[in-house]
């Protein structure tokens, strides 16, 4: 790799930490090309992103970021889970190393505030944000649906007993 590929990865990098809420960093020895490619394709399908890093140039890269603290993660085989969901990488690097062994989560950050390796487990647990998107417009749609429930009651009801009585005379 050379001087200007080199630049061009820590520009590459310096935009995902700008762009992202929380980054996740792993360590990983032995996964497969397989695995890999298996984990990259959970992490899109849930709007998130994994880069396995050259340490120096990440830390190069974390300069001037809010995620700047994280620098001393950044020894041995690494790699980062980034995303602007707060939980979606999280969530899907916590399910990944669950199955597999080979990836530890070492920690990481949500916006400029660091966590550790159970700090990132905690944040997997919380609801995504589509999820809570979803329960916020069922709450709305609920007092509509419960009102239009109500308000057709009466006339159910007036139509039963009219029908009663025909059926009576």
């Amino acid at each position: 790799m050379n001087r200007t590929e080199k630049e061009a990865l820590v520009g590459e990098l310096n935009n995902i930490f700008d762009e992202t809420a929380v980054v996740v960093v792993t360590r990983q020895t032995g996964l497969t090309v397989s695995e890999v490619s298996a984990l990259r394709s959970q992490m899109l399908a849930a709007g998130a992103r994994y880069k396995v890093t050259k340490n120096r140039l990440a830390r190069l890269a974390l300069k001037g970021t809010k995620f700047e603290q994280l620098d001393s993660l950044f020894t041995g085989p690494t790699a980062i889970s980034t995303s602007a969901d707060p939980v979606a990488a999280a969530k899907v690097t916590v399910e990944f190393a669950k199955k597999n062994d080979k990836i530890t989560i070492v920690g990481g950050a949500f916006g400029s505030q660091m966590l550790d390796a159970d700090g990132i487990k905690a944040l997997a647990t919380l609801p995504s944000l589509d999820e809570l998107r979803g329960k916020i417009v069922g709450l709305l749609q609920a007092p509509a649906t419960k009102l239009a429930g109500v308000i057709q009651a009466p006339a159910s009801q007036l139509a039963r007993v009219l029908n009663a009585k025909a059926q009576q005379g």
